[in-house]
């Protein structure tokens, strides 16, 4: 066992001890309601599985690291007012060890807050994709394609570049992995749900199959009537208008729908790096702290914390 896995082990197991001792005072000192509890312990989950992966255990982390952290967030999606709620319970959680003595001073009282823009972008519940869903005409071959693009954007938090150019080789069906090509030409695999795939294997054998393609573009899935690969703005226009016909009071781009896929899964719980990984918009740092996290990570962690994959 190297090192650094003995060191990451200790920490993990430290954070694990004073995770409990954090639900104890939550529930009997603080006296909170369940649901406070659940959520500062939540928050403590993420501040934990990032700090652990640095092989820091509670008393290692300054106020560089946390600020790191917030960083990282902002990079997933995350609205300055959810890092706001996540620093209330990380203060609150290292109160607790200054008032065990185990800490002098709190590394997050002086935190800087993020700062409100002065507007939020707006993010798509999982109500509001089904909402989106139903205002498509599913016997309409262009109308079913962009059903299903809005699954994979939504369910696999693409950006739309990614997506229009999404190769029919880029498929994977029995591992249920997309490979995408993002920013730099850099690949990284992506999870596809069991609906999703499906959807996505039906239109491309029942509407694209049937489609003319022009020469150069069999190599693309998803098409225009004319048999060429979708634009960019395409795409926007078509979710701007199914975002309406859904009355739906938001302003919306697909880049809101990657958006979205990310604050669902780090606002319930999954972990950050997975997040980031499956985002391929890791910062610097973390790439180079960080191994790949294997396939079968970022599919459980789709799995098990994806709303729109739980109704499914």
């Amino acid at each position: 066992m190297s090192n650094s896995n003995i060191i990451n082990g200790k920490a993990e197991r430290e954070w694990g001890r004073w995770h409990r001792e954090f639900e104890t005072y939550l529930r009997l000192e603080r006296g909170l309601a369940e649901n406070s509890v659940k959520a500062y312990l939540q928050d403590v989950d993420h501040l934990a599985r990032y700090m652990a992966g640095l092989g820091l255990d509670p008393t290692g982390v300054g106020r560089d690291e946390l600020s790191q952290l917030l960083v990282e967030l902002a990079e997933v999606g995350i609205a300055p007012a959810s890092q706001r709620r996540m620093i209330a319970g990380w203060r609150m959680f290292f109160k607790m060890l200054v008032v065990e003595d185990v800490m002098t001073d709190s590394p997050a009282e002086l935190l800087e807050l993020p700062t409100r823009p002065a507007r939020l972008p707006d993010i798509l519940t999982d109500e509001d994709i089904i909402k989106i869903q139903s205002t498509f005409d599913l016997s309409l071959p262009d109308q079913y394609r962009n059903n299903v693009i809005v699954e994979v954007l939504y369910g696999c938090g693409l950006r739309v570049s990614e997506l229009v150019n999404l190769k029919m080789s880029n498929i994977y069906e029995d591992e249920q992995m997309l490979k995408v090509v993002g920013k730099g030409d850099k690949e990284r695999w992506v999870p596809i749900n069991p609906r999703a795939l499906e959807m996505l294997l039906t239109y491309i054998h029942t509407v694209r199959s049937h489609q003319p393609t022009r020469p150069g573009e069999e190599k693309y899935v998803f098409l225009n009537r004319l048999g060429s690969h979708l634009s960019r703005v395409y795409v926007f226009m078509f979710i701007k208008q199914a975002v309406e016909n859904a009355g739906l009071n938001k302003k919306i781009s697909p880049h809101s729908l990657r958006h979205s896929f990310a604050t669902e899964l780090v606002e319930n719980g999954a972990d950050l790096r997975a997040v980031q990984e499956m985002l391929g918009h890791a910062s610097i740092s973390t790439t180079e702290i960080y191994p790949h996290l294997s396939r079968e990570t970022l599919r459980n962690t789709i799995a098990a914390f994806h709303p729109h994959y739980a109704r499914h």
